[in-house]
């Protein structure tokens, strides 16, 4: 295997949006980024997922949903869990939301495979972000499940929000995890 490929694809790793900070992404690195999600597998060229990016002055409006969907599923949260669930919203430099898109009903193509084509974008995005130095992390999170974010992001019925990807510099190192080994994953037939 090519050395760069093995270092980007072993030495990436999650890291927790509260650990990632400024400097994010200039926007010539912002457009490579966003560029890589398009080499994911597509089968029927359907580009059956989408990428919003959360800019700054639209975060108070995503801490407020945020709010609110805890106080949906917790009448009973205090002031500072509501708080946390606000500044959610303003971690890290870059917020994209990854949105499946299942508009296209070919029915040769399934949601499964669909989903899938989602999940390389990501991988794609998570890896180029890793080459240009930064951390990056998936969440998601009951609140992705509410009609307060579909309502948010205008998403049509046909859409579902899978995760945030926030992206920045780490500003606070954990130790790497230990990657399972292949005989906990892979078997022969």
């Amino acid at each position: 295997m090519d050395q760069f490929a093995e270092k980007l694809i072993h030495g990436r790793t999650h890291v927790s949006p509260k650990r990632i900070g400024l400097p994010g992404p200039t926007p010539a690195q912002l457009q490579k980024i966003i560029l890589s999600a398009s080499s994911a597998p597509d089968h029927g060229r359907l580009m059956p997922w989408r990428f919003i990016e959360i800019q700054k002055g639209s975060r108070e409006k995503l801490g407020a949903v945020f709010s609110l969907c805890l106080m949906d599923r917790d009448p009973e949260a205090n002031t500072l869990q509501l708080q946390e669930a606000y500044e959610k919203a303003f971690r890290g430099p870059l917020l994209l939301l990854a949105v499946a898109n299942f508009e296209n009903t070919n029915d040769e193509i399934s949601k499964e495979e669909k989903l899938i084509s989602l999940g390389c974008a990501i991988q794609n995005i998570l890896l180029i972000a890793y080459s240009m130095g930064f951390g990056s992390g998936l969440s998601s999170g009951r609140a992705l499940q509410s009609q307060r974010i579909r309502n948010l992001f205008q998403l049509s019925v046909k859409e579902e929000p899978i995760c945030f990807i926030t992206i920045g510099t780490v500003i606070k190192h954990k130790p790497d995890r230990v990657r399972p080994s292949p005989s906990e994953y892979h078997s022969i037939f």
